[in-house]
């Protein structure tokens, strides 16, 4: 142990995001069966994180092909490691870029988890899921499906619930779900799967995203990167538990684009 020495990042998390096991496994085969009517199929991950979900894809569609994009390099190298060890890495390129005004596609499956915001023109007001669900209908092929990973709000929050959540917090900042699929329905889809995260996925992933860091902090109390990585921790914790926790929602919605 060294004084440069951080945190593990992410290591106990398997999908950025409250997803579990078995809800990944129907959302893939929904996807997988655009992928499996297509010749010569695509995925489009947008925001890919380590792809995971991409990866499954490919395994589930053995003729199709993958990119994903993100600024985090990081994950991006987590997600080569991972197709390397599945095989993979021979049919999907994880992109060190921006997801806004991206280039890439049309694709037969495009997935857009949690990434919504970097699909918006810079200048634009919030919500900015219409604007999303706009760009998700460019970069669609014809037969295709999107899933997109989208917050909404389980009710209205008040002013002290949004004063404990992230900075600047606003009631704007996300539809409901009703509006949200509606948003949806505007922007060129119908809805193929509605479903939404459950309080258990919810707190597997929180408790997986701070749980490397708080292992960490037990053993390394005097490191001198210790206050940092506490504070982060706490005041994470605080914000999911004192604030956003039943207040914010995760859909998962399978599109089909209009033809």
């Amino acid at each position: 142990m060294t004084s440069t020495d951080a945190p593990p990042r992410l290591t106990r998390l398997t999908f950025h995001g409250p997803l579990s096991e078995a809800r990944a496994t129907r959302i893939v085969a929904r996807a997988a069966e655009a992928l499996t009517a297509a010749d010569r199929p695509t995925v489009l991950d947008l925001g890919c994180g380590w792809g995971e979900l991409t990866l499954r894809l490919l395994q589930a569609a053995p003729a199709a092909t993958a990119v994903g994009v993100d600024l985090n390099e990081e994950d991006l190298e987590r997600g080569r490691a991972l197709a390397r060890a599945r095989g993979l890495a021979d049919r999907v390129e994880f992109a060190a870029e921006s997801a806004t005004d991206t280039a890439r596609g049309p694709a037969d499956v495009v997935l857009c988890l949690g990434s919504a915001h970097t699909l918006r023109p810079a200048d634009a007001a919030p919500p900015h899921t219409a604007d999303a669900l706009r760009a998700l209908r460019r970069l669609v092929r014809p037969g295709g499906r999107v899933v997109l990973g989208e917050g909404f709000w389980e009710r209205t929050p008040t002013a002290a619930e949004l004063a404990a959540m992230w900075p600047d917090a606003r009631t704007d900042e996300h539809l409901h779900l009703g509006d949200l699929t509606d948003a949806a329905v505007a922007a060129g889809f119908r809805p193929m799967w509605v479903e939404t995260a459950n309080a258990e996925e919810w707190e597997e992933f929180e408790s997986a995203y701070l749980a490397d860091t708080e292992v960490w902090l037990a053993a390394n109390a005097g490191h001198p990167l210790a206050a940092q990585a506490r504070e982060r921790a706490d005041r994470h914790r605080a914000t999911w538990l004192r604030g956003y926790r039943g207040l914010l929602g995760i859909a998962y919605l399978t599109l089909v684009p209009v033809d």
